[in-house]
């Protein structure tokens, strides 16, 4: 198996709903959301690529550094780096049905774990979503991380229950979809949550709680007098509000804020080992990948994830060599120009 294999065969099986473009940049696409794409104009999309791009690293070659530790322990399990897979559900609408959901999740929940990584899996208004990925990490023993839609609290204490009865280290909200049409027209309502609301799944679950899509200094101080104890700073990918900064802009002012306090994840327009090194230089403690393992597995499925993550595996050691950085929990500023 080989990248070129892979993004051949996942181009012919999205049928156009993602080009598999050389450059992942939401240029061709925007827009088209349902789809791969960022939504209406897909600035958002294309911020995340550009602020990722105008951060440079400094090649340092002069230094004592001859191996590198990629090694993350997160909520209690034990990575090969800080790369975590995105929850990405609703595979019929948005990728064309290139994959069902049940052999999309099979593939990313067991792909991660073969890379030694760890998926997290979606959700939506049908509740096979949900159901599939909690299935996959059934077949994998827990191995995998739930991500719920920001429904009523007490349906997503109910499911934060069985991620923890499947064993999962932690489960979470993407309180980024607090707009999505389609669940509230499915009468599975949606939307912001206050820190009491927070607070009060925080106290009401037993595994760590994690909410993605903290975009400002003051939400991610929210999370953290809710209790929570972890947050991932994201857009959506540029699929929930159009016109935001890329999450490069403001993950530095986020990491100040609460680095420290709590576990601070990252997603937008990572495509490469060496964007994994700039945002742990910005301040995340590891990352999440999304596009670029949707191709994989729709073009390698399990197999193809295992590669794709291990490419980037070596990229991230590489980079970190040529920067003289030994290790991902203490990767300095200073390696950005």
């Amino acid at each position: 198996m080989d990248i070129n294999r892979i993004r051949v065969a996942a181009k012919e099986r999205f049928a156009g709903v993602c080009r598999v473009c050389p450059v992942c940049n939401g240029v061709v696409c925007a827009g088209e959301v349902p789809g791969m794409g960022g939504l209406g104009t897909g600035t958002a999309f294309r911020h995340n690529i550009q602020a990722l791009a105008e951060c440079r690293l400094n090649l340092r070659t002069v230094h004592d550094v001859k191996k590198t530790d990629l090694s993350y322990r997160i909520f209690g399990v034990e990575l090969a780096m800080p790369v975590i897979c995105a929850a990405i559900g609703g595979i019929a609408l948005n990728m064309n049905g290139a994959m069902t959901e049940e052999e999309y999740t099979q593939a990313v929940v067991s792909g991660c774990r073969q890379a030694g990584s760890i998926a997290m899996t979606g959700d939506g208004p049908n509740p096979l979503v949900f159901d599939a990925g909690m299935a996959a990490i059934g077949k994998e023993a827990g191995w995998g991380i739930p991500i719920m839609k920001p429904r009523e609290t007490e349906k997503i204490v109910e499911l934060a229950e069985q991620a923890a009865a499947a064993g999962c280290p932690a489960f979470g909200i993407d309180i980024d979809a607090a707009a999505l049409v389609n669940m509230t027209n499915a009468g599975q309502p949606v939307g912001p949550k206050t820190i009491q609301e927070l607070e009060y799944i925080k106290n009401r679950t037993t595994i760590p709680f994690i909410v993605k899509g903290i975009m400002t200094p003051d939400d991610a101080e929210s999370c953290w007098q809710a209790g929570v104890d972890a947050i991932v700073v994201s857009n959506h990918g540029g699929r929930a509000l159009d016109h935001t900064p890329g999450t490069a802009e403001v993950l530095p002012y986020i990491a100040e804020a609460v680095k420290g306090k709590m576990t601070v994840l990252v997603d937008g327009g990572i495509r490469s080992g060496a964007d994994v090194l700039k945002m742990l230089a910005l301040g995340a403690d590891a990352v999440l990948l999304g596009r670029p393992l949707a191709i994989a597995a729709v073009g390698g499925g399990r197999e193809g994830v295992e590669f794709v993550l291990n490419k980037y595996k070596a990229e991230l050691s590489a980079a970190m060599t040529l920067t003289g950085t030994a290790q991902v929990s203490d990767v300095p500023v200073e390696i950005l120009w």
